[in-house]
């Protein structure tokens, strides 16, 4: 099984390395899904939904939801579902974030989710996202990921804050601002990008708004000009890559562990289902993964907009005989609502409920709040523990003690919004939120065999439930 963990673990840390921003997460999902001949949808057209079809639909390019219609499926059926998210905490690159100061050139950001920002100083930062284009008069959505590090936010010198180590609190406005350059070096390697973006719309180019040298930087690497930039949406980005560590190579140690580890391990839990009774199926499987989860899912492309109701309607749609068979089909549905959970640190396990102490290698871990931050319930969890047992996967369980905040997830949005019966669960990890997180290889395997398991599973679970 160990040499299982690792295969699982290598290739998971392949997706997370590609995947530097919500918009190449996605990209990479498209690219698993389009190597299984799954057929790309657009909200824009007319869709034909056939018995045993596999299809995906994105938002905003950040957010995408695949799924495989059983050989069985009739609208009324169910979905069977396991949700994730793409969006990591992380800082974001200003609408004008062009700064100089003591002869510094600096690229303004705000912060993006509730990272511990502390983690991002001294570390060798780069830039990723994507970049709108003007092209032979139509607009182009273009990936970008400078793959060196240019950026860097640098602690002040302890000889200067004597109380450090006894306590950081960066004022996240003017501490947190990345240097790109000096202008000594700007002078003398007479860095170009001023001029181009002279000729360019004051209102079309955001060329204008930022460092020239970062532009110039950008427009290398995309193979445009400054005025072709229309506008861009940038996040910084660790360059170190993710790797397995651990004297007995046991962990993983990555950026964006929450919640890469789910959205990719859902996709692979999907593609790998459909070697598995597909053609039986009555429902259809579903992998949704969205952004903006990490700031409260509140977007076009959020766990809390339409979009979900209204791709499932289009994929189970009433019709004149019978006009509830959306209604009916959610009453059948369930959903995994996948982010990562606490493990038990070693040095502060105090912050643990004492019977609740998720462990490394343990398996993933069922999520509970009385306050309805988790939407598990006994008869959700009993799902998941009935797939659990069939297969060998082991569970854990995780609530917060009475004196701690607790976090939440897209699961009771989605939950609350639809109805839908909903259990959460996630691979356990340490430093979440941290620029460089910590989880074990076996959280891979088992999050994908289990969601994988779900998807087969779960019609069968639902009917011998209905007199629940």
């Amino acid at each position: 099984m160990s040499k299982l963990y690792r295969e699982s673990a290598e290739k998971f840390i392949k997706f997370v390395n590609s995947s530097p921003s919500p918009y190449h997460g996605v990209e990479e999902c498209k690219k698993l899904l389009r190597e299984q001949n799954f057929i790309e949808l657009r909200e824009t057209s007319p869709w034909k939904i056939e018995q045993g079809g596999k299809y995906y639909v994105t938002k905003n390019h950040s957010s995408i939801m695949a799924f495989a219609v059983g050989g069985n499926f009739t609208p009324g059926n169910g979905f069977s579902i396991v949700g994730a998210h793409t969006d990591s905490p992380c800082f974001k690159v200003k609408p004008i974030s062009n700064i100089n100061k003591h002869g510094y050139l600096q690229v303004g950001v705000e912060c993006y989710g509730g990272g511990i920002w502390n983690t991002w100083f001294d570390r060798d930062l780069t830039v990723a996202g994507r970049v709108i284009l003007k092209e032979n008069g139509k607009m182009k959505h273009k990936l970008v990921h400078i793959k060196r590090p240019i950026l860097r936010i640098p602690h002040l010198a302890i000889h200067l804050q004597r109380d450090i180590n006894d306590k950081f609190s960066p004022n996240l406005e003017n501490h947190t601002i990345p240097i790109l350059a000096t202008e000594v070096a700007k002078q003398l390697q007479h860095t170009t990008g001023d001029s181009s973006s002279e000729k360019s719309s004051e209102i079309t180019c955001k060329a204008n708004a930022h460092q020239p040298a970062l532009i110039s930087l950008l427009c290398e690497e995309m193979l445009c000009k400054a005025e072709d930039i229309v506008d861009f949406e940038l996040f910084l980005a660790d360059t170190q890559p993710a790797a397995i560590g651990g004297v007995l190579s046991e962990f993983i140690f990555s950026p964006r562990l929450d919640n890469l580890v789910n959205a990719y391990a859902s996709i692979q839990g999907l593609i790998m289902s459909l070697e598995e009774s597909f053609a039986t199926d009555p429902n259809v499987r579903i992998a949704v993964l969205y952004d903006n989860e990490e700031v409260g899912s509140q977007s076009a492309q959020g766990a809390c907009s339409k979009w979900t109701e209204l791709v499932l309607r289009r994929i189970s749609p009433n019709s004149q005989e019978d006009a509830t068979c959306f209604e009916r089909s959610l009453a059948k549905s369930f959903l995994v609502s996948a982010d990562q959970a606490h493990a038990c640190h070693p040095n502060y396990a105090e912050k643990h409920e004492i019977n609740l102490r998720p462990a490394l290698h343990k398996g993933p871990v069922l999520k509970y709040n009385a306050k309805q931050r988790y939407a598990t319930t006994a008869v959700t969890a009993s799902v998941i523990r009935i797939v659990a047992e069939k297969y060998g996967i082991p569970l854990q369980e995780f609530a917060v003690k009475n004196d701690s905040p607790c976090g939440s997830t897209i699961g009771p949005i989605l939950s609350a919004k639809l109805g839908i019966s909903t259990v959460d669960i996630g691979g356990p990890q340490l430093s979440m939120h941290s620029i460089r997180e910590m989880c074990c290889t076996s959280s891979i395997h088992q999050c994908t065999q289990l969601y994988k398991n779900f998807f087969v599973e779960f019609p069968a679970i639902q009917k011998s439930m209905e007199e629940m």
